[in-house]
Parts: C-alpha cells; sequence; structure tokens
C-alpha cells in the first residue's frame, strides 16, 4: 500500500497533497469544511501575503521560536522555490514593500482556486469529514489508517495538517492536537500570536481610528529594554489597538501580564521636536483666539485630538494664545510620546497564529516525521514554530508540507 492521509485542508494539507500526489502516492484529504484553504482565502486581508522574498538566513531571523528545527525544510524549498511553484499554477505574483508577495491580482482566492485545480488534476480524493483517531499497529507502533465520523480510511503515511486555535471559523478548532497528544506527543503551551492587544487606557472614543505614518515602539518594563520599533500602521479599537504594527509588535511579547508592556506612539516621526514646536508656533500665531482643542486638530485625527491633550495634562478649551512654552513642550512630548499600557492579548481565536505546537523535539526536522510513531508527519501551525508578519507563517507551512509529502526522496 501506498497511500497518505491528510488530515486538515489548509495552506499546509493542501501543499502536502499536491506534492504527495505528484511523488506517486494515492492521496486523500481529511477537511471538515466544505471547500479547502479557507483560512488561507482570508489572509492578508483577502490579498493573501504569500511568502517573503528574502534568502534563508534573513527568513530563518525572523522565525523566533524554534528557527533553526525549520533549516533542512526551508533550505529544499524555501520562497524562491515556492513563487516559482506558484507562478506555475497560473498566478502570476508580485513583491510589495517588506518583500511582502502578493498575487498581481491581489486576490486570495486565486491562490486558493490554483491549489484546488492542482489538486483535483493529480486525482487527490477530498473527503468532508472529521478525523477523531489515528490508528497505530499494535506491535511496532506504526500507522495504519485514520478514523473518521463517517468510518475508517486506511493508509500506512498520515500527515497531521490541521492548523492551531486561531479562526476556529474556518476550522482550526485544535483536533490536531489531541490526535498528537494521543499517540503520546507532547504540546507545549498555547498562546495566541499576531494578535491584538487590549489597553488599560480607554480607546473607546477612538476605535475605528486607523492611524498611518506612526512610529510604534513596544517596551518591556521587566527586562527594561525595547523589543519592537518600527514605522507603518495600526489601528485602534474598542478594547485597545490592532492593526498590522500592533500584531507585529505582539509576537515579540512573551507572557502578557498587565504592566509588563509599554507601547509608546510617535504620531509624527518626520518632524523633531523643534520642528514640531515650530509648526505648532505657526498655528498659534495665525489663530491665537482658537482652543488648543482647534489647533491640535491641524496635527491630529478629530478621534485622537482629546485623548491626546489628556495625555498631555492640558485643557481643551484654553485659548492658543495663552498657550505656555511649557504647555508646548506637554503637547510635543505627548505627540512624540504617546503611551499606552497592555493589560492583556486579545483571546486566541482572534490570533492569526497559535505560539506553541507539537514539540520540535518529537519530529525529525528533515523530514517531519514523528520521532514516536512511525509513518506520522506533521506539517504547518500544529508544529511549535512561528514567524513574525509578512508571509513567514505562511512559508513555514508549504516548506514543512513538502519536507512530509516528499519524506521517502529525502
Amino acid at each position: 500500500m501506498n497511500k497518505t492521509i491528510i488530515i486538515g485542508g489548509g495552506a499546509a494539507g493542501c501543499f502536502s497533497a499536491i506534492f504527495s500526489a505528484r511523488n506517486g502516492s494515492e492521496t486523500v484529504i481529511i477537511e471538515p469544511n466544505g471547500r479547502l484553504g479557507k483560512k488561507l482565502s482570508i489572509t492578508g486581508k483577502g490579498r493573501c501575503n504569500i511568502t517573503n522574498a528574502c534568502d534563508k538566513e534573513t527568513f530563518l531571523k525572523n522565525i523566533p521560536r524554534n528557527s533553526s528545527f525549520l533549516y533542512s525544510a526551508i533550505s529544499r524549498f524555501g520562497a524562491d522555490d515556492c513563487m516559482e511553484f506558484i507562478e506555475s499554477l497560473g498566478v502570476p505574483l508580485k513583491i510589495e514593500r517588506g518583500n511582502r508577495v502578493f498575487p498581481v491580482s491581489d486576490k486570495a482566492s486565486d491562490i486558493v482556486d490554483a491549489l484546488i485545480r492542482e489538486a483535483k488534476r493529480l486525482e487527490v480524493k477530498i473527503t468532508r469529514d472529521r478525523a477523531v483517531k489515528i490508528d497505530c499497529s499494535q506491535n511496532d507502533k506504526r500507522v495504519i489508517g485514520v478514523k473518521t465520523e463517517k468510518g475508517f480510511i486506511a493508509g500506512d503515511k498520515v500527515i497531521l495538517a490541521t492548523g492551531g486555535l486561531s479562526y476556529p471559523a474556518t476550522g482550526s478548532t485544535g483536533d490536531g492536537y489531541k490526535l498528537a497528544k494521543e499517540l503520546g506527543h507532547t504540546v507545549t503551551e498555547l498562546l495566541p500570536s499576531l494578535v491584538p492587544l487590549e489597553t488599560v487606557s480607554d480607546c473607546l472614543p477612538m476605535a475605528g481610528l486607523n492611524v498611518r505614518n506612526a512610529l510604534f515602539t513596544l517596551f518591556d518594563n521587566e527586562k527594561n529594554k525595547k523589543i519592537f520599533s518600527e514605522q507603518g500602521e495600526f489601528t485602534f479599537e474598542s478594547y485597545g489597538i490592532g492593526g498590522p504594527l500592533t500584531l507585529s509588535a505582539s509576537s515579540r511579547m512573551e507572557s502578557v501580564t498587565k504592566g509588563r508592556y509599554t507601547v509608546f506612539i510617535d504620531f509624527k516621526p518626520a518632524l523633531d521636536e523643534k520642528k514640531l514646536d515650530l509648526r505648532i508656533q505657526r498655528e498659534i500665531t495665525a489663530a491665537p483666539s482658537k482652543t488648543l482643542s482647534d489647533i491640535t486638530r491641524t496635527l491630529l485625527p478629530e478621534k485622537l485630538v482629546p485623548a491626546l491633550i489628556k495625555e498631555a495634562g492640558l485643557r481643551e478649551d484654553k485659548k492658543a494664545g495663552e498657550i505656555t512654552s511649557k504647555e508646548r513642550k506637554a503637547l510635543i512630548s505627548a505627540l512624540k510620546c504617546f503611551k499606552l499600557q497592555i493589560k492583556a492579548s486579545r483571546p486566541i481565536k482572534e490570533a492569526i497564529i497559535t505560539d506553541g505546537g507539537v514539540s520540535v523535539k518529537e519530529i525529525n526536522p528533515s523530514d517531519m516525521q514523528s520521532k514516536l510513531v512511525k509513518g506520522l508527519y506533521f506539517a504547518g501551525e500544529i508544529i511549535d514554530v512561528s514567524g513574525f508578519t509578512g508571509g513567514f507563517n505562511l512559508q513555514i507551512a508549504y516548506s514543512t508540507a513538502k519536507a512530509a509529502a516528499m519524506a521517502d526522496e529525502y
């Protein structure tokens, strides 16, 4: 028998299936959703940041968790290989800021459709079912098949590609962790990563405000050091903050406890304090009878003005012509160093990825095979490996998927 059963039809599952079938194995995907690639279709705000066009060394530097485990898999199937593969399926790609790779069409559905077409061309069988147990032989603990809600599927190779706990509506419900544990595998602590953050400060008045071109700095008060600083975009939410910069910063955080982390926002990174002071003075000179609130609106979106003036310890209704140099300095300080104390991460179901998973100590890094069960392999987010935002986590899925699918060749 040469039959591969893939549990999970996400990015890792689709890639596993295609490479498994190309390698001559009869292949079946067990996926409870009606459609493959459900989570992939919503990545990158529906545009699908397919990978990151960087070299291997740069890639591994962007994997803060167990990067060395990926060395072999990334060496065999890296970003260039992924891009060549996707374009061979008829989807042209483009590279944007930060080496992020997207389909030229900006449609994630083009990627998903191409993967489904290729799987069908290779006669991969897709069964709408849910795996409940991986069966093994009694004498040598070797995979013999998978029990599902609808019956039993025999096979001599199983690839667990069920994803994590994030976005459960897309099918990432944690089933794979349970199946792995039942076979003796260790699952490390599961935490949200690339996730919005809750703040101590009340952000409800600013909810929905998208701030662009801000310098966003995350400070670890416990370690007394800056752990992330980048210019870009973030969003105020009713509970705190979200958006690209917030997600990137969250992946640098360890256990999130109230008071441990502070975010500092520079709303005017292009202006130093002296230039900003001169600009404010010009606004005051031009309209001395206006209020501080009016003056601040020339610098920031209206929703943000009350919070910023409060941060500066000033009154919104104070006349511009009465503002002292000390008060200008306080306003500038708030503009250049607006503080947000972090209270908690949002729930794991709102995270883009799950931090933690099946221990890499129990997986062979060259082919993703379990060290405990013969014929059992892992691919994608279920493994205890995670990266920063920018296409790195999807590339982890592809690289580990191909390693698992082509294990016999390696």
